[in-house]
């Protein structure tokens, strides 16, 4: 049996990534066909719905792991995400130990969580819902968003919180917590992301981050993290198409 997303996270595997923010099915199963191990399909920035979502992991399905960015940290938009049927959800913006706890509740089924029953394409609409609720707790990857300054104080007590399976780093807007944005290679904000990487691996808890490029994704890749988003489809589509450019206008 093909290990799950949850299980080759546990494992500590290497896994790419790449980010869809253009709600295109077709570019979704592009994406799939290219290697990647996952996929991150987002809603926090992205204008796409979740009927988008649901038909992009209906196009990727077999090839690659689907995961979901919901807009916040939101018990309705954990469950609606979850029911389309993806591999994993990454909850943004978690700031506190309140927060990270808030997020694995909204994700697991009683009795560990608080997560509501409903009838959807994550169980083959009903035919396959009984095997589903006994599962799901056990292969849904549950991904906390580490992004601001203020998580990073108390990034060892959101590491202790029970249920979830990694954390990711978003460098981008932890930059702008700093009072540095879009400056993620500036001293401080790089010494914030060496804090959080440092702390998970003493409690060999797996931990990601987004990279713009791959010269980015590259230097994490060497310092230990094993979760890797690196580049966004629409920027991947606009150096593609200038670069086309400049070799016929030079």
């Amino acid at each position: 049996m093909k290990a799950t997303f949850k299980t080759r996270i546990a494992n500590q595997e290497l896994l790419i990534g790449h980010l869809l923010t253009l709600g295109s099915s077709d570019l979704a199963e592009i994406a799939s066909l290219c290697g990647f191990d996952w996929l991150w399909i987002d809603l926090e920035h992205a204008p796409t719905s979740l009927g988008q979502v649901q038909r992009m992991i209906q196009a990727i399905a077999g090839h690659v792991s689907a995961v979901v960015r919901v807009p916040w940290n939101d018990a309705v938009w954990i469950k609606r995400a979850l029911e389309v049927g993806c591999d994993g959800i990454i909850i943004p913006q978690i700031r506190t130990v309140a927060e990270a706890a808030a997020a694995v509740r909204a994700c697991y089924y009683p009795p560990v969580g608080d997560r509501s029953v409903g009838i959807s394409r994550a169980q083959k609409y009903g035919m396959e819902l009984d095997q589903y609720l006994e599962r799901a707790n056990e292969e849904i990857a549950i991904i906390l968003q580490i992004e601001h300054r203020d998580a990073v104080e108390h990034i060892d007590e959101i590491l202790d919180v029970a249920g979830f399976d990694a954390i990711l780093v978003g460098p981008y807007d932890l930059s702008g917590s700093y009072g540095h944005l879009g400056h993620v290679h500036h001293e401080a904000v790089v010494a914030a992301v060496m804090r959080i990487k440092t702390a998970a691996q003493a409690r060999k808890k797996p931990v990601g981050i987004f990279a713009a490029d791959s010269a980015d994704a590259k230097t994490y890749l060497s310092s230990g993290f094993t979760i890797i988003a690196v580049g966004i489809d629409a920027m991947c589509y606009w150096k593609g198409a200038k670069q086309l450019l400049q070799e016929l206008r030079p």
